[in-house]
């Protein structure tokens, strides 16, 4: 395996290990397929009576080393409580290919001064965390992050919330499947209240936010990432849509536009499908005049397609994101107002029944 595609894997395949004597965290641990739990020597029954009612991969702590229940070495352990003794800490042929770090004085860049510290080691570097929040964070430090944490709880509200960061993390390492449209109506609307959404992280030419009238039937819309004549480039934002549309947010659901706020999470899709997570730092809800845009998806062998529709604010740095195409006639956005009838825009489609922004199976008409 060559070392870009170790790292893309060591990036993607985050491990959990806990530590706990709580029954009910090992439980929610296992259930969310979480079967490695360090034990003190003295806990020793602990395990045994687990190991009775789950499938654990027990490992204990002992001179420094984890074992396993055949007292082969797992991992190596290391409590750390100084700057000083930190900046010692290097990777070295005496450790096990597993290396587990505890931060007694636990800041944020002690875990960023890890990660820099085993940048392009073949040892999978885990540290203890004491809550959800200091893993994310060991596992996001300088972007790359630990190859894993020992999650040291006895709260099952903190299994939770890492295992939903987690499929969070995840659903940001595969494609979603976009499809062409056509656009078969263009109209002035009126006036109406539109959403602004800035967000913490910057975005590229060809990336933008799913939108829609119909949760079944997202548009990419674009951000204000691109140059233009008529104002500054505002790589942070999307002029999404009027309030009463839908935006695709992490785990497969949908929220009203209305419904974002500071500190909440959308889906930032580019051109070709790739997705990823990013915070919301600021909505603005003004007043501004709208088009109505009407689009077709066309099923092969049948006349009439599936219809969708957004309202759209009625200016130029507010734009629809085009089929992606690896050739010299690559185009990525269509402003709105440019479009025409025959235009192809990106469409995400996907099943039709929300119920609180969650899909369900049920017969229903929007139009």
């Amino acid at each position: 395996m060559s070392s870009m595609a170790t790292m893309e894997n060591k990036q993607n395949h985050k491990q959990v290990w806990l530590w706990t004597k709580s029954k009910q965290v090992m439980t929610a641990s296992v259930e969310r397929g979480w079967n490695t739990f360090i034990f003190s020597e003295k806990d020793r029954e602990l395990s045994k009576d687990w190991s009775s009612i789950a499938l654990i991969n027990p490992l204990f702590i002992g001179d420094g080393e984890l074992l396993d229940s055949d007292g082969k070495r797992v991992a190596s352990f290391c409590e750390v409580s100084s700057p000083q003794q930190l900046q010692q800490f290097q990777p070295s042929v005496q450790q096990a290919e597993n290396v587990i770090m505890s931060l007694l004085d636990w800041q944020v860049i002690p875990a960023e001064n890890l990660v820099a510290a085993f940048q392009g080691s073949e040892k999978t570097v885990f540290s203890v965390a004491k809550c959800h929040f200091e893993a994310q964070v060991f596992l996001e430090a300088l972007e790359q992050g630990l190859g894993g944490v020992v999650l040291k709880v006895e709260d099952v509200v903190a299994v939770v919330k890492l295992k939903g960061y987690l499929d969070r993390r995840n659903d940001s390492t595969n494609l979603l499947s976009l499809t062409k449209a056509t656009i078969t109506k263009v109209q002035v609307a009126g006036m109406g209240d539109r959403v602004c959404v800035d967000l913490c992280s910057l975005m590229r030419p060809g990336d933008g936010l799913l939108v829609g009238s119909f949760a079944r039937g997202l548009f990419l819309v674009h951000s204000e990432c691109l140059e233009s004549n008529y104002i500054a480039s505002r790589p942070f934002r999307v002029n999404a849509g009027p309030v009463h549309a839908y935006v695709a947010v992490p785990g497969g659901k949908t929220c009203y536009l209305s419904e974002l706020q500071a500190g909440r999470e959308v889906i930032v899709v580019s051109q070709n499908g790739q997705q990823r997570t990013a915070i919301v730092g600021r909505v603005k809800i003004e007043s501004r005049p709208l088009i109505l845009v009407e689009a077709k998806v066309y099923e092969e062998n049948l006349d009439n397609g599936s219809t969708y529709s957004i309202p759209l604010q009625n200016a130029e740095t507010v734009g629809l994101v085009c089929p992606f195409r690896d050739d010299e006639l690559k185009k990525t956005v269509i402003p709105v107002t440019s479009l025409k009838i025959g235009d192809e825009v990106q469409l995400r489609v996907q099943g039709g029944a929300r119920h609180t922004g969650i899909e369900i199976q049920e017969f229903i008409i929007e139009k």
